[in-house]
């Protein structure tokens, strides 16, 4: 078995994949013609998105709707930045809300999360070691 894709169900998949494009450089992999779902050029693995119809759709109903009002899940998005600072600063100008300046933990990784328009909590973090 091997790990092969995170779905994040949001409001709407197009806004998403722009903010993100916007937010974070991620390039649009694929977006289907019906906009419920999407994937970004993320690496081996992918991120993607689809929208909480189809998330009503997969699970019945029956799970947590990301809400940017609300306390963020207990589930982060981490992207490993070259210089944190500058990619908080560019998240931020997005239109990403604050959650923690970044900040260096004992470990010596440097650290800050922001959340995304739905509400998803990022990471965003040097390499370590």
């Amino acid at each position: 078995m091997k790990f092969g894709y995170t779905i994040v169900y949001v409001s709407s998949v197009p806004d998403t994949l722009n903010f993100y494009k916007d937010a974070f450089g991620f390039e649009t992999r694929f977006l289907h013609e019906s906009n419920q779902y999407g994937e970004l050029e993320t690496g081996a693995t992918a991120l993607a998105f689809a929208t909480h119809e189809m998330g009503d759709l997969n699970l019945h109903g029956h799970y947590i709707k990301t809400d940017p009002q609300a306390a963020p899940l207990g589930v982060e998005l981490a992207f490993v930045a070259e210089d944190v600072e500058v990619a908080y600063q560019k998240a931020l100008a997005a239109g990403a809300t604050d959650v923690k300046a970044p900040e260096q933990k004992p470990w010596g990784q440097v650290v800050a999360y922001v959340r995304d328009l739905d509400g998803v909590l990022v990471e965003l973090c040097s390499a370590m070691g």
